[in-house]
Formats: structure tokens, C-alpha cells, sequence
């Protein structure tokens, strides 16, 4: 519990309470509890993304030594995938507006864990699902004659790193209903981010060369990759979709 007092209350008041308002306007404190939970949401969303990216990564390095194919994710580009990760994530997510619909939501304990139990969920069930897509292609690479396994793992890390694009916009509405596209501010600011992280992308592949173990590909490999990772993007717009009609009934 915190203490209140308006700034032209008594000395009395004010010493016992925790926060004195100075403009005497409760709204100031609505506003402060706002932004701190909008705040904490968006920590959590970091937690999100980062925690799937992690254990997608390290399983897919584990599992991939246990095939006998050749290193999954090298180091350069595990550099670059932590860089999306730990950097250009905190960006986008960061820009993400303060919510006036966290202000519905029940308070929470003061000694809850930060990553609750939706969000165990989501980050096993999704982590599950892009580590049976990427076995899957560690296990076709491996069939593949020798001369055609750098263009195969190119599509791999290209692949690995698309999943994680697109996941990082579910990440942004994690906790709500809404669509990524509802709230044109923040749909502008994921925008710009991943656009940085597409193009960093195509760079990479396509000058990274002995670096980054990368061969360049062909412009239609590039869109039917784009298109086919986005899936993940339309499965979480429908399921929030779902969820918004289910709340309405």
C-alpha cells in the first residue's frame, strides 16, 4: 500500500504519507501507474522474445551436434543473432506506448515472479514449434551432396532469423488481444526496427561470404523465405483475433 497526500494538504499529511502530489491531481498518479505497468508489459515482452530466441538457438546448436551435421549457427552469427536480439528487440520494444488498457488489469503481487505462466506457455509452445521446423532442416540438409550444404545452411540461418522477425511483432502485443496493426504509432515503430533487421539480414547473406558462412541467394529464395516464415505473424493475428470474439460473446 502507498500513502497519498495533495501538496496543499497539512505537514501532517504529507509526513505520513509515501508521495505527496504537487498539482494536487490524482490523474498525475493514474498517469505514473500507467506508464509503470506499460513498462513492466514491456519488459515481459523482451522476456518473451528473448527467452524464445534463446532456447530455439542453443537447442538447435545441441540437437544439431547430435545429427552429425555440420555447426547449425556459427559464431559470427550467433553474434548477429543476439545483436537482433539484445539490441535492436529492446528498440522496438522500448518504443512500444504506454497502454490506457493496463489500468483494467488486476494489480499484481509484489513478489510474483516476472515471467508468469502465459508466458512459459508461449515461449516453450512457439520455441517448440520453430525447433521442429529447423530439425527438420538440419536433417534434409544432411542428405544434401556436399556442394549444395553452404547454400542450404545460408537458408537455414536466413530461415532461423525470419522466424525470430516475425515472432518479434506477436512479442510486441504479448499479454493483449490486439492486433499488431491497430495502433498506427506502434506499428510504425516495430516498422523501422525491423526494417533495419531485414536489411542488416540481406547484407550479411549477401556480402558476409567466409565471415559469416553465408552463400548469396537468388531474389525469389529471398520471397518465398519472407513469405513462408510469415506464417508465424498470421497464426498469432488469428489466434488474437479468436480471443477478441471470444471476449465479446
Amino acid at each position: 500500500q502507498v500513502g497519498l497526500s495533495m501538496g496543499t494538504g497539512t505537514s501532517v499529511a504529507k509526513e505520513a504519507s509515501d508521495i505527496t502530489l504537487l498539482d494536487d491531481s490524482f490523474h498525475s498518479i493514474a498517469t505514473a501507474v500507467m506508464w509503470g505497468r506499460s513498462l513492466y508489459k514491456n519488459i515481459q515482452r523482451f522476456i518473451v522474445f528473448q527467452l524464445t530466441i534463446n532456447v530455439v538457438a542453443l537447442a538447435s546448436v545441441l540437437l544439431g551436434a547430435f545429427f552429425g551435421t555440420e555447426l547449425p549457427l556459427t559464431v559470427t552469427q550467433m553474434l548477429w543473432v543476439n545483436l537482433i536480439m539484445d539490441t535492436f528487440a529492446a528498440m522496438a520494444l522500448a518504443s512500444i506506448p504506454p497502454s490506457a488498457d493496463v489500468m483494467n488489469e488486476k494489480p499484481r503481487k509484489t513478489d510474483d515472479f516476472i515471467i508468469t505462466k502465459a508466458m512459459r506457455k508461449n515461449i516453450l509452445g512457439v520455441g517448440f514449434c520453430f525447433l521442429a521446423i529447423l530439425m527438420t532442416l538440419i536433417v534434409i540438409i544432411k542428405q544434401m551432396p556436399a556442394d549444395l550444404v553452404g547454400q542450404a545452411l545460408t537458408q537455414f540461418f536466413t530461415i532461423f532469423v525470419m522466424l525470430q522477425f516475425w515472432n518479434l511483432f506477436n512479442a510486441s502485443v504479448f499479454g493483449t488481444n490486439h492486433s499488431v496493426f491497430k495502433d498506427s504509432r506502434h506499428a510504425l515503430g516495430m516498422l523501422s526496427v525491423a526494417i533495419i533487421i531485414l536489411v542488416g539480414q540481406i547484407l550479411i547473406v549477401e556480402f558476409g561470404g567466409k565471415v559469416f558462412r553465408t552463400e548469396p541467394m537468388n531474389f525469389m529464395t529471398w520471397v518465398y523465405i519472407i513469405a513462408g516464415t510469415s506464417f508465424v505473424l498470421w497464426i498469432g493475428e488469428i489466434y488474437r483475433w479468436i480471443k477478441r470474439i471470444q471476449k465479446k460473446d
